[in-house]
């Protein structure tokens, strides 16, 4: 058996095997030296191609200020491919790819019995209530389907300070109690907000946390089918060392144009992508928060979040609190896992560009603070890579908005380079663009070679066609979702920090004017880039759209994905649908139903 530390004082991988016996440590860090050496050595190789480009016929700042910026833009990019194709080799290149990711995974297809407690709570700050505990209970009726219901009780947790929907909470509550029973159901409201979301969870733990071995949190939009969660607790209840099991999320059926497209996109390229990322992260999963079992001992004992040094908006309480429980429980001894398979286990996607862009910029906010981090003792080294992940996700942004706006400057001043390498400029830019839609070409290879796999997407021409509208709209989000972060980085740089409120859920539309207010500077600094670009070689502007049609195109963008009447018409055609649309569960009928009554 391995040799452990619950104390953070010793690394807890020093054993031969993981924490629960599952894989050899030897193996997985020959795993992640693999992995460490494709992704350094593919950066490497696209960097020198790019200094080539840059720096033929000498250098200017430019020129440096450019080659930096790549530098520190591509390592997300390399990363998702190789996460990519090791996935897509994982699920049809070799036998086992399953059982390689996760050999706790059998443990759940047993008929064992439950004999340990879970507590499943919701976490409410100003959400809509109605729709919040509607959701709980229809977990709770699936739960008890599996005639394990005796074994979970359900806690709403709010931190909700508007008066009238704390109102409606409890009303709610209180009936979701008097029906399930007094002793199943407890609702309870924060009046201190202290800490957010994780001090919210800590106060759970501390008041209720002794009664159970387990805890599921689910979010106000969280929706999982009980065969699901009883499969998940049996594989916890198998082993005992594992502290963190994390399922893989997906979008729910939505009557929003925008997030049709969005969790479409997502299908796609998550089940490769996970299962590549998982193969080599092992014991050191990630956490997103929701939707995942997490064992409460250990989970109170060691995972206690720290103020962080200065003020807000780096520094006070950690907001994106989840990665930073699932190092401090792998520091404690326990592993983090996820689960990378689409099974039961769902939430909903922001139905506007206006909506997404401010979870974004939410989530940078938070990610960003991990910076403070760095000093804690004791985390392993992939739990600080984790750490430096998750930063790498939105520093690369601000890198990528810099090379567009400095690309005027390379089509004034390169076409009087009489050596510069205009074919190969054009093969790494092709190139680059092949690795960055990895993750997606991966996720469309995968349903094609998978049985039934177009069938699920309600066959090969809806399939083809939604595939098409996807591709389009990844790269018009994200133009424009980079240009605000970018701005955000700005001021987090400056002390700005935005505001952790509730979020918007249902399909709602978009005003010329809202829109307009929100992104007009995206559409202003298009202009400027594309204009410049044209006036210094037509050629290089129309090269450049991939990158820059987005931000021309935001305002009229984000009225018509929010659209109403596009959102029907996607609807009633059954288009970007998910395989929940075309072959519905009991509990997404169920959540359908309730949203229409």
């Amino acid at each position: 058996m391995p040799t452990v530390s619950n104390d953070g004082g010793r690394p807890a991988d020093q054993g031969s095997t993981t924490p629960a016996g599952l894989q050899s440590m030897a193996d997985l860090r020959d795993r992640r030296r693999l992995v460490v050496g494709l992704n350094i050595g593919t950066w490497f190789i696209l960097n020198w191609a790019a200094w080539s480009i840059l720096g033929s016929g000498g250098w200017t700042i430019v020129d440096i200020v450019l080659a930096v910026a790549f530098a520190i833009a591509t390592p997300w990019t390399v990363l998702g491919f190789w996460n990519a194709l090791i996935g897509l080799w994982l699920l049809h290149g070799v036998d086992d790819g399953f059982e390689q990711v996760a050999p706790f995974a059998a443990a759940g297809d047993t008929d064992t019995p439950i004999t340990i407690r879970t507590a499943i709570f919701m976490t409410l700050r100003n959400e809509d209530p109605a729709r919040a505990i509607a959701r709980l209970r229809i977990v709770k009726q699936s739960v008890d389907a599996t005639g394990f219901g005796d074994r979970f009780d359900y806690f709403i947790l709010s931190d909700t300070n508007d008066p009238d929907v704390a109102a409606k909470e409890e009303t709610l509550a209180a009936g979701f109690a008097a029906e399930a029973g007094s002793d199943r159901v407890v609702y309870r409201r924060r009046t201190d907000n202290q800490g957010f979301k994780a001090g919210n969870v800590r106060d759970f733990c501390e008041r209720w946390g002794m009664r159970y071995e387990l805890m599921l949190p689910l979010d106000a939009d969280s929706l999982m089918a009980g065969k699901t969660i009883i499969r998940h607790v049996r594989m916890m209840q198998a082993y005992p060392k594992i502290g963190i099991l994390q399922s893989l999320v997906v979008g729910m059926p939505s009557s929003s144009a925008f997030a049709r497209i969005f969790q479409f996109g997502m299908r796609q390229g998550m089940r490769t992508y996970t299962m590549g990322q998982a193969w080599w992260v092992g014991e050191c999963g990630p956490f997103w928060g929701h939707n995942a079992l997490v064992r409460i001992k250990p989970f109170v004992e060691h995972c206690a979040l720290p103020i962080l040094p200065g003020k807000p908006p780096l520094g006070g309480h950690v907001l994106s609190h989840d990665q930073v429980e699932a190092t401090f429980m792998r520091r404690a001894g326990y592993e983090v896992r996820v689960l990378p398979e689409e099974d039961g286990s769902w939430e909903e996607n922001p139905p506007t560009i206006l909506e997404f862009s401010r979870r974004d910029v939410r989530w940078c906010q938070g990610n960003m603070q991990y910076l403070n981090l760095f000093d804690q003792k004791g985390l392993l080294p992939m739990s600080r890579f984790q750490l430096v992940w998750a930063i790498l996700m939105f520093v690369g942004v601000p890198a990528w908005t810099l090379m567009i706006a400095l690309s005027p400057f390379l089509a004034l001043h390169e076409p009087s380079r009489a050596s510069f390498p205009a074919g190969f400029a054009i093969f790494v830019y092709i190139l680059f663009f092949i690795m960055y839609l990895m993750p997606k070409i991966a996720g469309i290879t995968d349903i094609l070679l998978t049985e039934g796999g177009v069938r699920r997407y309600g066959g090969g021409v809806r399939f083809a066609a939604a595939v098409a509208i996807e591709f389009v709209y990844s790269f018009l989000v994200g133009a424009l979702t980079s240009f605000r972060i970018t701005v955000f980085m700005i001021g987090l740089a400056l002390g700005r920090s935005v505001v952790w409120g509730g979020q918007q859920r249902d399909a709602m539309a978009l005003t010329w004017r809202e829109a307009f207010d929100a992104f007009w500077p995206q559409m202003a600094f298009g202009v400027a880039v594309v204009g410049l670009l044209w006036l210094g070689s037509p050629r290089a502007a129309w090269w450049s759209l991939p990158l820059t049609l987005g931000f021309l195109v935001a305002i009229p963008f984000a009225v018509i994905t929010a659209s109403p009447l596009l959102g029907r018409l996607f609807v009633a055609l059954k288009l970007c649908g998910v395989p929940e649309e075309f072959n519905p569960p009991h509990e997404i009928v169920s959540a359908r139903a309730g949203e229409a009554s």
